[in-house]
């Protein structure tokens, strides 16, 4: 064979090689995944002083170039629009001169090619509306219950979110004996509507390590459904008992350590049992009634601590369509015995409930013995090695989409953890994690979430109790990371490389939020949002709930927060001291940013649906969310399982972003306001 030749079959060869890893990226690019329709989420806000502050949504699958047109009708009046151009820089609006003594009803119309869409569903102001930042729902609150963890979605499929609440009474932590009030469930819409109650029963102890409950549309029929464990006793929204009604399982000590156990699917709409299978695991492969040594020899101990860890999450483990993940145990044993981690994939698909995989660290293969022992309190979802499909951070380790360990660091349980762009100079996402006790070199760990790489670490040999990590430093580019617990870094303030940025660090260790409109996220803790000034060094209270009060002791967390309404920032949710309401705070400050919803970027999302599980953790974007960031990439996702997005298709060939936010650097509001 001649030169020409030889090099011109290298050339196709390297054409054809070419050819093929396009495809390859172009097929995992292209998987959309399916996410719940939303409306606009339109609210209004009386501000006092004939002022009315407006906000509502811009989805992940809006064009580029939308506008919006906002519209006020007072007293069923004709509607009156508010602005002079359409507004393209910003998705809130301050309205001032209302005469609220007469009802105003707001919406928005898109605009699109200078043309008008069809109307948003109006939020109304009533008559007389009181001067006040929230939205209130009147609870059925039981007697001797508190209003406790909440998570949303769409249960009657009218494309707005409802409220499903964890209703508590008394409680125990697994490590303590103690008898419990028979956990409860019930679901509201966000005008106060009360749909239904589930009562779990007596065989299922009440506790933040028990009942962990997902709210997802599982299969993808525009209705969200609610998953949980559940057992003998359990009675569904419609009254129908699950199992043996009379069955007791709970023996002297308060605890249940024997009887069987299921997994329920409810209807969102009715609260109504659509299927009950067996738990997986359950706590003994050949017995419902195990000894205490049987219990020991598999989970390490005899008393239910560390069989009776739950956690759960969703996670899109083919890309397109969510499933459902429940698990089980995180602990080493105690005495020498090995503990067990357990993490098992369901599909809730076509009326079938199907077991689609079970990572086990006892009765699975030997390359998941390194992963004993390495989960925390909680959970995070998200596609960390860039394959289109989810992984589960599970702690100290990952598990990955197909149901194999990804990577087990080894470095053990902590209390908290937070998976997102921590560090935007460098590729992929990171995890920052806490460790508990450890017997190696990290008390604080910043990770690559994809490899378990250690980037940087600080201890050594200190039990830190929690962790938090959001960008509130804009001297820093990239998030802040700190910690509590009786470490030698007890004040620091890190940065994302790992520098000691201040000696001295926010008085909250345990949740964030976005809130004021820049793009630093804020301090949550207690009924009180704070701003740090990076200056000083200190916190500073920038809104105070009255009469409300925060969950789960000295976690101080909400009922929950997520961006459920108006643009992108979150909304906090309290219950009222006397435990007959929750109320609905929003934020009425102006903000000069434009972001599609967050509860269409998938790790978000997801970050939502997990929320309630164990010790609760805030959410996290899968970009980096702070000063100095990029175009975040926009979200692969359709709203309709039977349809393709043509538009999102366009933009991920092309890779156009530009103009899909208002512009990291726009000023974005349009302050015309044609006035009443």
């Amino acid at each position: 064979m001649d030169k020409s030749k030889t090099i011109m079959s290298r050339i196709i060869i390297m054409v054809l090689i070419t050819f093929a890893v396009t495809l390859l990226f172009v097929d995992t690019a292209s998987a959309q995944r399916y996410m719940e329709k939303l409306d606009r989420g339109v609210v209004a806000i009386n501000q006092g002083d004939g002022k009315v502050y407006v906000g509502w949504r811009m989805l992940g699958t809006d064009p580029n170039d939308i506008a919006f047109n906002l519209y006020c009708s007072t007293a069923c009046g004709d509607p009156l629009k508010l602005n002079n151009q359409p507004i393209i820089q910003s998705t809130n609006f301050v309205d001032t001169g209302v005469n609220l003594k007469q009802s105003n009803s707001y919406f928005i119309r898109p605009v699109l090619n200078s043309q008008e869409q069809a109307a948003s569903k109006p939020f109304t102001l009533p008559a007389n509306a009181a001067v006040q930042q929230y939205i209130s729902i009147a609870l059925q609150t039981p007697a001797g219950y508190t209003p406790n963890d909440a998570s949303v979605g769409d249960l009657d499929g009218d494309s707005e979110y409802e409220l499903v609440l964890h209703q508590t009474g008394l409680s125990h932590d697994n490590a303590h004996d103690g008898f419990t009030s028979e956990p409860i469930l019930q679901a509201y819409k966000l005008d106060g509507t009360f749909l239904w109650e589930i009562n779990l029963g007596r065989n299922i102890r009440e506790g933040a390590h028990y009942t962990q409950f997902m709210v997802y549309d599982l299969d993808c029929d525009g209705r969200a459904e609610v998953a949980c464990k559940t057992a003998d006793g359990t009675i569904d929204g419609v009254g129908n008992v699950i199992g043996d009604a009379e069955a007791d399982y709970c023996n002297a000590q308060g605890r249940i350590l024997t009887g069987p156990e299921f997994l329920t699917i409810f209807d969102g709409l009715t609260g109504a049992a659509l299927v009950t299978v067996d738990y997986i695991p359950p706590r003994h492969p050949d017995t419902l009634f195990p000894t205490p040594q049987q219990l020991k020899d598999i989970w390490g101990d005899d008393y239910g601590n560390r069989m009776d860890r739950f956690l759960a999450c969703i996670a899109y483990l083919d890309g397109e369509r969510p499933s459902l993940v429940m698990c089980r145990g995180y602990y080493h044993g105690r005495d020498g015995y090995p503990g067990r981690t357990v993490l098992a994939a369901w599909n809730w698909r076509d009326g079938q409930l199907t077991n689609e995989w079970t990572f086990d660290t006892m009765f699975g293969p030997p390359e998941n013995d390194p992963y004993r022992g390495q989960g925390n309190h909680n959970l995070a979802v998200g596609d960390v090695d860039g394959d289109g499909k989810d992984e589960i951070v599970y702690g100290a380790c990952c598990i990955d989409d197909d149901g194999t360990g990804l990577y087990s660091t080894g470095l053990g349980h902590g209390d908290a953890m937070h998976l997102s762009d921590m560090d935007p100079n460098r590729p992929g996402l990171e995890v920052f994690d806490i460790h508990e006790n450890p017997n190696h070199e990290y008390g604080v760990e910043f990770r690559d979430a994809g490899t378990g790489e250690v980037i940087w670490g600080a201890g050594p040999y200190v039990d830190v109790g929690r962790g938090v990590a959001m960008d509130i430093d804009p001297r820093h580019r990239g998030y802040e990371c700190w910690a509590s617990g009786g470490a030698t870094f007890a004040n620091a303030l890190f940065n994302c490389k790992g520098q000691i940025i201040a000696n001295a660090k926010p008085r909250s260790t345990n949740f964030g939020v976005w809130w004021d409109g820049d793009l630093l996220r804020e301090i949550l803790n207690s009924n009180r949002i704070s701003k740090w000034n990076w200056t000083n060094s200190v916190d500073i209270t920038i809104f105070t709930a009255y009469n409300c009060s925060s969950n789960n002791g000295s976690k101080s967390t909400p009922a929950l927060c997520a961006d459920i309404l108006g643009d992108w920032r979150e909304e906090v949710i309290w219950r009222t001291l006397n435990s007959q309401e929750l109320r609905i705070f929003t934020t009425t400050i102006p903000t000069n940013y434009r972001f599609f919803t967050f509860m269409h970027d998938p790790i978000y999302r997801l970050s939502v649906a997990w929320q309630n599980v164990a010790y609760n953790q805030p959410t996290q974007t899968g970009f980096y969310m702070g000063d100095g960031m990029a175009e975040p990439p926009r979200p692969a996702i359709i709203m309709d399982v039977n349809e393709v997005s043509e538009e999102s298709a366009e933009t991920l060939e092309t890779g156009d972003f530009s103009s899909f936010y208002g512009g990291i650097n726009s000023t974005l509001l349009d302050t015309q306001n044609v006035g009443h």
